[in-house]
């Protein structure tokens, strides 16, 4: 069985955001689709119900790009892996029992 995504079109960051941290960039973006967290943490959670016991943020980001593309008649999907970590913070915020599935490392740049 596929999962389906309920994917919502992409809105990107004004060009103003340029002199922002990684993590105010990331928080601006994510107000704009928070749709990305959600369809990352179903991709997860479907994971870990398969009976994975690592997930990389890296496949759940390429599946989702992969299945926007779909979903939108390859209509490019830019999301910016700076946010990687990002995401899986968040994650891991909201969702705890999913600890053992990530590897997190310390974050370098704010």
């Amino acid at each position: 069985m596929q999962l389906e995504l309920p994917i919502a079109p992409l809105r990107h960051l004004d060009p103003t955001h340029s002199g922002l941290s990684i993590q105010e960039r990331f928080e601006s973006f994510h107000q704009l689709n928070p749709w990305i967290l959600e369809q990352l943490e179903a991709l997860t959670a479907d994971c870990a119900e398969r009976g994975l016991r690592r997930i990389g943020i890296g496949m759940l980001f390429e599946v989702l790009r992969w299945q926007y593309g779909r979903a939108t008649q390859g209509e490019p999907f830019k999301l910016n892996n700076d946010f990687r970590s990002r995401y899986v913070r968040s994650m891991l915020d909201r969702h705890p029992e999913w600890s053992s599935l990530f590897e997190t490392r310390e974050l370098r740049t704010a």
